[in-house]
């Protein structure tokens, strides 16, 4: 799972623990198969920071995990999971970049662009920004096709930069250009244009466009690289274009406790891919501004994060991960509608 979050970063030692034992619940739960099989059969997969993408009539959903997890559904209901990760060797530029990362790649992000699939990841080390931010690609979705490794798009080092290379998000403007949306802390959520490759652009750097407090708050996000997060609670940016707005969703607050868990979505938009991106009462995210969008109901989700949204089959739908009340705060697979109304995009109920 990626980094999170204050308390999070103060316990990074209960992750791995945590990750494998959630892991190891959903294969004793939900496996019936033979072991000689590839995969498994589930209705409500545990996922953490699960994306989506459509292609020839099924969904693929990719979540953080070993080799990052790959179930594929005909209906949004009923999911297959491999047991193996979509990556199958650690590419030999990820302890180039990140000398002390393990073995858990977090927070995927699928796209197809110019007619070939992309897969972002993340590479990290707990409690600290030393982070990557890999790429991968395909001409397929299918399960039987191999990822090619497309190297890193970009990394952050520990007391050189102020945000943090992970949870990334491509995006594609309406003229047809690549992005990257991503960060988790320090100075919040970053954006920098790429290049035809996906790769950063010649001479692009990132630059802040949504933080949880504004930078002259007490309790603000550092203006100077530091080696510790910060009360930045703000991370997992995804930006969606929708009738003429692009709207950036975040998570703010803490993941990864179970159900101490304060996770939540807010938004906001813009005409513009780079921003300011405002809220309903026209407070811009880059100084705190952001609108509730989805958060947890305390009866069935305790808290919900780490969103993206999609337009298939004429319906929005955004996908989360929450943690749940009855599995004792596992992390699950949440799928919600979404309408557009002049004031932007809200919640079927």
């Amino acid at each position: 799972m990626k980094a999170s979050r204050r308390l999070f970063y103060l316990i990074m030692s209960v992750k791995p623990r945590m990750l494998s034992w959630a892991y190891g619940l959903l294969f004793s739960l939900t496996i019936f198969a033979q072991q000689s099989t590839l995969f498994f059969k589930v209705d409500t997969p545990i996922v953490h920071d699960p994306v989506l993408a459509y292609d020839k009539g099924l969904y693929h959903l990719y979540s953080t995990g070993e080799g990052i997890r790959h179930y594929v559904s005909s209906d949004l209901k009923h999911w297959k999971g491999w047991k193996s990760g979509v990556i199958q060797a650690i590419p030999s530029w990820v302890y180039d970049s990140v000398p002390e990362f393990k073995h858990d790649f977090w927070a995927p992000d699928v796209i197809k662009f110019r007619g070939r699939w992309y897969l972002t990841y993340s590479c990290s080390t707990f409690g600290k920004n030393t982070s990557a931010i890999g790429l991968l690609s395909n001409s397929s979705l299918n399960s039987n096709e191999t990822w090619q490794d497309e190297g890193c798009i970009i990394a952050s080092r520990r007391g050189r930069d102020n945000w943090n290379a992970i949870d990334p998000n491509v995006v594609v403007d309406q003229k047809g250009y690549p992005w990257l949306v991503f960060g988790s802390f320090w100075d919040g959520i970053q954006l920098v244009s790429l290049d035809s490759t996906l790769h950063i652009a010649p001479g692009k750097r990132p630059s802040t466009i949504a933080r949880r407090y504004a930078p002259d708050n007490s309790n603000g996000s550092p203006r100077n690289a530091l080696a510790v997060a910060g009360p930045n609670a703000i991370e997992a940016p995804f930006i969606f274009f929708h009738r003429g707005w692009y709207y950036l969703f975040v998570s703010w607050n803490y993941c990864c406790q179970g159900l101490k868990s304060t996770y939540r979505i807010a938004v906001g938009r813009s005409r513009r891919i780079t921003g300011p991106y405002l809220d309903r009462s026209g407070r811009n995210m880059l100084y705190g501004g952001g609108d509730i969008l989805l958060e947890g109901d305390r009866k069935e989700i305790e808290a919900l994060g780490h969103c993206g949204v999609y337009n298939i089959q004429n319906k929005l739908l955004l996908v989360c991960h929450g943690y749940s009340i009855a599995k004792a705060g596992t992390p699950i697979l949440l799928i919600k509608e979404l309408f557009a109304d002049r004031k932007g995009l809200s919640v079927k109920r």
